[in-house]
């Protein structure tokens, strides 16, 4: 990374993040610029549209304006979607064949900011990464006047559009969801999905401003209300996403969070698909389940699914462990077929997990203890340089001594590195550690048969992190 962009921008698990600082100007325009050429080296530039959309972020609408500068230098049109989820972006961009640019950090803090980048058939590659790394200049790219065309209805009827025959209509008469709003794009959207299929909706939370929601992160407390609302408001369900909606939060009318896996399983299941293509940091039980006939594991990261996606036989869908789903080739639903978007959305694995449930006549609860799941709980360790996590994975990995002791006295059955290090420990458990690719931060994932023991590895591998890291908790096994 050329360090005239700052040190802290740099490609992550989906796109380039960094401070928006050092995004906002010239940056914005060059890595705009690059991706550009990129598009024009590989023979996609597409019919002379590029389209632009951002998350309400405080710098993402002037780091827009930046790369709108850019686009039209190149002699192009910036076409102008708004404040639309980045799925939303997606769609109505591959749905016309022209590339496009997502302006968002995701659910990382708010003094950060970032770029997706979309061919004109979808989410880039690591090898478009590179691409686009190899054609970054360092020039100036002057302000200057430019025409958008204004799209936001245009995109936002096509992406709700796109859900109109995924449930039988009315499938969700009868219950009562609150949307946790805060500031994602995607809170009108839900609101209005869920009346279409029937549901009672209730606004939850809704802010003006930004606050980053990270719908992995569980313990946050941003979601300390959501357990009184269930209560106050009678709910079968809390539904929300993350700031430019593509990864999904559900809370069941116990007031318990459903994690992303479970619902990227139970909407591979609801779609009737053959292949799945999820991370490492899924629930490892997904294999075991036989629902599937096949499970391919990748790294961290939507490229990588993106990726799995072209290997798997149809119908093929994929997914996160923040539960942010990939519809692949030939699924269909209602007797139609759902168009492919190999691209994380966020409220396509919500209305499936609901639809599921009301098809059963069941609650979100009793669908989800009907799985035969391993207990699975995640967190995360902020602020801690990515040098800090990288040394502490690279001793887990390289100093068997080292990995031995700290687990000590359970025993380290088998290791997997194929993102950060992943320990099955003997007789039971998981332990996974790995560094965020969107932030200074370390995770840890944890698996057992029971949530005592899950809580319990979760809490010892936080404050393990944490001491090795400069933490310095206090330990107990």
């Amino acid at each position: 990374m050329s360090d005239m962009h700052g040190s802290s921008l740099k490609f992550g698990t989906s796109g380039l993040r960094g401070l928006a600082v050092e995004l906002e100007g010239q940056s914005a325009r060059q890595y705009t610029a690059a991706f550009l050429r990129h598009l024009s080296r590989i023979g996609m530039i597409g019919g002379g549209q590029v389209f632009l959309a951002r998350d309400f972020r405080p710098s993402s609408a002037a780091i827009q304006r930046d790369c709108a500068i850019a686009i039209a230098e190149a002699g192009l049109s910036p076409i102008d979607c708004g404040a639309i989820p980045t799925p939303a972006l997606a769609n109505h961009a591959m749905a016309l064949g022209g590339p496009a640019i997502m302006i968002t950090g995701s659910h990382i803090p708010a003094d950060r900011n970032g770029l997706k980048f979309y061919l004109p058939g979808g989410e880039i590659s690591k090898a478009d990464e590179a691409g686009i790394m190899s054609a970054l200049r360092d020039e100036e790219i002057a302000d200057r006047d430019f025409v958008s065309q204004d799209q936001f209805e245009l995109a936002s009827e096509r992406y709700v559009e796109r859900f109109d025959h995924l449930l039988p209509k009315e499938a969700l008469a009868g219950l009562r969801i609150g949307v946790f709003e805060h500031s994602s794009v995607a809170r009108d959207f839900l609101t209005r999905i869920l009346r279409q299929f029937g549901a009672e909706t209730i606004s939850l939370g809704r802010i003006d401003g930004f606050v980053p929601v990270d719908t992995e992160a569980f313990g946050d407390a941003v979601f300390q209300p959501l357990r009184n609302w269930v209560e106050q408001h009678g709910l079968d369900a809390v539904v929300s996403a993350d700031g430019d909606g593509d990864r999904p939060l559900l809370m069941d009318a116990k007031g318990e969070f459903v994690r992303g896996d479970i619902l990227g399983l139970v909407t591979a299941a609801y779609l009737g698909a053959r292949s799945v293509v999820t991370p490492v940091t899924s629930n490892s039980a997904i294999e075991r389940m036989g629902y599937f006939s096949a499970v391919i594991r990748t790294r961290v990261g939507s490229p990588y699914v993106v990726e799995g996606l072209a290997r798997a036989d149809g119908p093929a869908i994929g997914f996160e462990a923040n539960g942010g789903t990939f519809v692949g080739k030939d699924v269909m639903t209602n007797g139609r077929l759902l168009s492919p978007l190999e691209t994380r959305d966020a409220i396509l694995p919500l209305l499936c997990v609901l639809g599921a449930a009301a098809k059963r006549g069941q609650t979100i609860n009793a669908l989800v203890a009907d799985l035969p799941l391993q207990v699975a709980l995640a967190d995360r360790l902020p602020d801690v340089p990515s040098e800090r996590s990288a040394h502490f994975l690279r001793r887990l990995g390289e100093e068997k001594d080292y990995a031995e002791a700290l687990f000590a006295p359970r025993r380290i059955g088998r290791l997997s590195p194929i993102d950060g290090m992943q320990f099955h420990l003997s007789p039971q458990g998981m332990v996974h550690f790995r560094a965020s690719g969107n932030a200074p931060e370390l995770r840890c994932y944890v698996e057992a048969p029971t949530l005592e023991l899950a809580r319990s590895l979760l809490d010892w591998g936080m404050a393990i992190a944490a001491r090795e890291t400069g933490g310095g908790v206090d330990l107990a096994f």
